[in-house]
């Protein structure tokens, strides 16, 4: 359980959240709603301990489950079954038990004998905990989240970007914490798996708070919404599922326009009349006292709510570039033993739009960095071509530098941009004042993902290379994306599971990872798209 007590959360000086008392119980399920920046990741991080508000207190009993945005873990060459593990400390137990048994085939008697009775003790240690049930429940979420026995051995440190965070949902799930806290949950999923975790999470017993822009999953789960108000710093609450919510949001919008049309004629009639007796010395106070009148008639109707900003969004208009500014022939990675793909060919001409796709671990990813110049290929080599400006999205923000500010990460992106139009740019991307001497690190999932794209804007890229650019996106947000891409005219490399991201590309051609097989775009190929 939660008990949150007037709260009060800033980023900076600026106030996010104001006076907030909730409580969060067992069987309770919340979904956590606003426009990006408007707190809801700083929220979650307060009720996780990971932070403190500005006032206020937040009270917890019982485990608490936290996946961030952006998971982080400190030891990347953890198996990934052991991090699983971890969230009820069997990974110590068990990585000893895998040493014993790896001694016991020793040809000393010595040390095979010392094995031999260390694993009878761990294995009697490990099976007391619960430990062979767990390791199978365990693998059993994994394999639910599309995570195969054969990634599970694997170090962490060779796992995609979308693996690593399906690794710490499965490893939150298997905590058996009495409330979770979700912060967008489905980001990297694929279709199969989001919808075997709304049905998890339908069932769950516990708390939950949700922060989502799966509408699917918002409707199948949540039993209350809580909505963070960023114009009026103030968390309505809302004891209903996701759609009762939208539909008294929607009476409570139709009300408020009602009282504030009737305040305002009756406003007006009022000072109609008090500027005809102005006229009149006699009547001059009855006047002052009809105007007064009118004033508190308006003060004391809520009137419409503000709409929220969202970022104007369009990329660059493209520097010139030759007929093909970039390719790649005979490209090849591997992690160790595992062979993520091989001999990849891809020629980006000018203005062309090309979507990649396979199953997460396929190499997508690590395609798009090799592509950018972050990494090295085994083999092969990537050539840019005449007049390259090349422009990279990345799906983790590794392209911003965390430790610097908003400001002086755009300054960085456009060194001959003053700071008059550098901050313009920023104010178009809803940072302003305060917030652009914010670092990075501090910013939530979809404040990063408007200063990514803020970057792109004034690059003047001619080749964009693009890793699910619409995850942690509102949708108001998310169509601004949208659009830019259909109006883009310079060359599109895409990953994304966004089946709208594609549509509104409308690409030329698709490269299937691992294969590297390449094919014009079809239809037929945007069912793959969220499977991918």
């Amino acid at each position: 359980m939660i008990t949150a007590q007037a709260i009060e959360l800033r980023a900076g000086s600026r106030l996010l959240l104001e006076g907030a008392s909730f409580r969060v119980a067992p069987g309770d399920r919340v979904g956590l709603v606003g426009r990006n920046g408007a707190g809801k990741t700083t929220l979650t991080k307060v009720l996780a301990g990971q932070a403190l508000p500005a006032a206020g207190t937040v009270t917890t009993s019982g485990e608490v489950g936290y996946l961030p945005q952006d998971p982080r873990t400190g030891d990347l060459t953890m198996l990934a079954r052991h991090r699983i593990l971890s969230a009820r400390g069997l990974d110590t137990v068990l990585r000893q038990l895998r040493e014993a048994e790896a001694e016991m085939g020793s040809e000393q008697d010595g040390i095979r004998d010392k094995a031999m009775k260390r694993y009878t003790r761990l294995d009697a240690e490990f099976t007391a905990q619960g430990g062979y049930a767990a390791e199978s429940e365990a693998a059993s979420i994994a394999s639910s989240l599309g995570l195969p026995e054969r990634i599970l051995d694997q170090p962490l440190q060779t796992l995609s970007g979308g693996q690593r965070r399906r690794v710490e949902l499965a490893r939150i799930l298997f905590s058996g914490a009495e409330t979770l806290l979700l912060d967008e949950p489905t980001n990297h999923l694929d279709a199969d798996s989001i919808l075997w975790l709304r049905d998890y999470l339908k069932a769950y017993k516990g708390g939950l708070i949700i922060i989502s822009h799966d509408v699917e999953m918002l409707e199948t789960v949540v039993t209350r919404v809580f909505h963070l108000d960023a114009n009026r710093s103030e968390l309505d609450i809302y004891n209903v599922g996701w759609k009762a919510y939208l539909a008294q949001r929607e009476t409570d919008e139709r009300r408020r326009r009602r009282e504030l049309a009737n305040a305002q004629k009756k406003a007006s009639a009022l000072l109609a009349q008090a500027d005809k007796m102005r006229a009149k010395a006699t009547k001059a106070t009855a006047a002052q006292n009809m105007a007064r009148r009118a004033e508190r008639l308006l003060a004391g109707v809520e009137g419409e709510r503000q709409h929220d900003r969202v970022a104007k969004l369009r990329f660059p208009t493209p520097a010139p570039s030759g007929k093909t500014p970039l390719r790649a022939t005979g490209l090849s990675r591997s992690y160790g033993s595992l062979e993520i793909f091989t001999d990849v060919d891809l020629a980006i001409d000018r203005g062309s739009k090309v979507v990649v796709l396979g199953l997460n671990g396929a190499g997508k990813t690590t395609l798009l960095r090799l592509l950018s110049g972050l990494d090295t290929p085994d083999t092969g080599a990537v050539e840019p071509g005449h007049g390259l400006k090349l422009g990279y999205y990345a799906q983790e923000h590794e392209n911003l530098d965390l430790e610097r500010s908003v400001l002086d990460n755009m300054k960085s992106a456009a060194p001959d941009l003053g700071e008059t139009e550098v901050r313009k740019v920023l104010g178009s991307f809803l940072f302003s004042g305060d917030d652009v001497e914010k670092p990075a690190r501090v910013l939530s999932g979809g404040e990063k993902t408007r200063l990514s794209l803020a970057l792109l804007v004034v690059s003047a890229a001619n080749v964009l290379l693009l890793d699910e650019p619409t995850n942690n996106l509102d949708p108001a947000s998310r169509e601004e994306i949208l659009g830019a891409l259909r109006a883009y005219a310079g060359a599109v490399v895409l990953v994304t599971h966004d089946e709208g991201a594609v549509q509104a590309l409308e690409p030329e051609r698709v490269l299937l990872l691992p294969d590297g097989v390449e094919d014009l775009w079809g239809p037929d190929y945007l069912d793959l798209v969220t499977l991918a």
